[in-house]
């Protein structure tokens, strides 16, 4: 399986990995069944995104997808981050194999999720903001 460099980058040297004292919304997708469990912590102030951490234990694509997930949605307001795509994440990494897409599926569905506990914890139903996660896995993974 050929991984571009971007990729083995983020596999070797993740951004924002860890978590966040205090976050303002936490997201937790995939499950143990499927090997690919991502956790997202969000720091929010004003309407925007100031930090950004996750955990993620899954295969290399799996790291790659949440680190280059948590770059292009530190610094956004929620609204451009939950405009972002897991096609956008995969673009940003030059391309993942087709047997690896499911991983950055994963990776937009852990900020839209941590976006409704955001929403959630501020009491407005985050359902019409976000619309429905699923937050499972779909039966293509990776291990």
């Amino acid at each position: 399986m050929l991984y571009s460099e971007k990729v083995m980058d983020h596999f070797a040297n993740p951004r924002n990995v860890g978590e966040l004292e205090n976050p303002d919304g936490v997201g937790e997708v995939g499950n143990a069944k499927c090997g690919d469990i991502m956790k997202m912590f969000l720091k929010i102030e004003g309407g925007k995104i100031t930090d950004v951490r996750f955990k993620t234990f899954g295969c290399g694509a799996a790291i790659a997808t949440s680190s280059m997930a948590t770059e292009l949605i530190k610094g956004q307001t929620i609204e451009e981050a939950l405009k972002l795509t897991n096609k956008a994440v995969v673009e940003a990494l030059d391309g993942l194999p087709p047997a690896k897409l499911h991983c950055s599926v994963l990776a937009e569905q852990a900020i839209k999720t941590a976006l409704a506990d955001y929403y959630r914890r501020n009491g407005v139903d985050p359902t019409p903001l976000v619309g429905e996660i699923s937050g499972e896995c779909d039966g293509h993974c990776c291990h």
